[in-house]
């Protein structure tokens, strides 16, 4: 060990340059090793050595990340996307340097959830870059931020630990050449481009947006993979609806289950939600709901369904084809009434 490396480990911790801290001490450990005291050398790499995959950091205020937590949940998927996902999964686990993906689709419709499904199925942690710290006012900051945002990328100490995710990557990268842009963002996404492209291929990156389209096209070119998030079809979204309505009912004992009768109600809508907004919407309907009433919450999915058809309209129930005895659950009307007075409909 040199007056150099003390020097330096000095610095670093002053700087709190965690990763170059961390270089340096393996630096050492190395020297010890090669002059044969091999259980210092040991020492010193379990010393800087942990669980994580790596401790972000910036020059100031906490860091450039922050950790997500990987989902447990289940993430319905359309088929196509599904299989896409896997395709990743497989990507990353056998480590063939295609590491960089971009999620492209609607809002609500999975991305940054798949991205902590992905984290959860490979085994690895989960950092998401916080924008608010890497965009600064100040002229050309962004751009200098965005440097050193990947410098710390570039220099995990377990790569094969870890996945950075630019959830809503169109916060620095719009189209340069568009007129509306400042020139400021202009040069961040020149940064940005410059930066994927000497990113190390031992590092995984997701990045996700809503503004595909807007994206500068170079932007788009640096990825491996693009996944459109948008291929949902009609079916795909009454399946989901099921799936995230059976979930929610194992939290909600007292609600009643009809699952047939549930998927009436939402095919009566005009558009189906996408998976985020459909999650939230089912979840309000059954909080919402009176707990003495176990299909409350489905009269009030019926109001969204069906905005001014009241569920006291039994004609109109009878026209959209529910059974006496789901008009008897929608509207509260019983069973013989709702009978007598649509005069002899069917009682299935």
């Amino acid at each position: 060990m040199k007056k150099r490396n003390v020097i330096n480990l000095i610095r670093y911790h002053e700087e709190r340059n965690e990763s170059a801290f961390r270089s340096e001490a393996a630096e050492i450990a190395r020297d010890f090793d090669a002059s044969g005291d091999y259980q210092l050398a040991e020492y010193i790499m379990a010393l800087v050595s942990d669980a994580n995959a790596f401790v972000p950091q910036s020059d100031d205020e906490g860091g450039f990340f922050r950790k997500l937590e990987p989902s447990s949940s289940p993430l319905p998927l359309p088929e196509a996307i599904s299989a896409d996902v896997t395709g990743i999964c497989n990507a990353i686990a056998h480590n063939a340097g295609v590491n960089k993906f971009l999620f492209q689709g609607p809002p609500g419709t999975g991305k940054t959830e798949t991205a902590r499904q992905i984290s959860r199925i490979v085994g690895r942690e989960l950092f998401a870059v916080d924008f608010n710290v890497v965009i600064d006012s100040k002229l050309g900051q962004t751009a200098k931020n965005i440097g050193s945002l990947f410098e710390q990328i570039n220099s995990l100490r377990f790569p094969e630990r870890a996945i950075i995710l630019f959830d809503e990557i169109d916060a620095l990268a719009l189209d340069r050449i568009d007129t509306h842009d400042v020139r400021e963002m202009g040069r961040a996404t020149s940064a940005l481009l410059r930066e994927l492209d000497a990113m190390s291929d031992q590092v995984v990156l997701i990045a996700t947006t809503n503004l595909y389209g807007s994206l500068d096209k170079a932007l788009s070119r640096r990825f491996d993979a693009i996944i459109d998030f948008g291929r949902y079809t009609r079916e795909d979204l009454l399946d989901i609806a099921d799936v995230l309505l059976s979930g929610l009912l194992q939290r909600f004992r007292g609600a009643g289950r009809d699952m047939r009768l549930f998927r009436k109600i939402m095919s009566q809508m005009e558009e189906i939600p996408y998976p985020g907004e459909l999650k939230n919407m089912l979840r309000s309907a059954l909080a919402f709901s009176s707990p003495d009433d176990p299909y409350d919450y489905l009269r009030r999915l019926y109001a969204q369904a069906c905005p001014g058809s009241p569920v006291s309209d039994l004609a109109r129930l009878r026209e959209q084809g529910f059974t006496m005895r789901e008009i008897e659950k929608l509207s509260g009307v019983p069973r013989s009434t709702v009978s007598r007075e649509l005069k002899g409909g069917s009682d299935e």
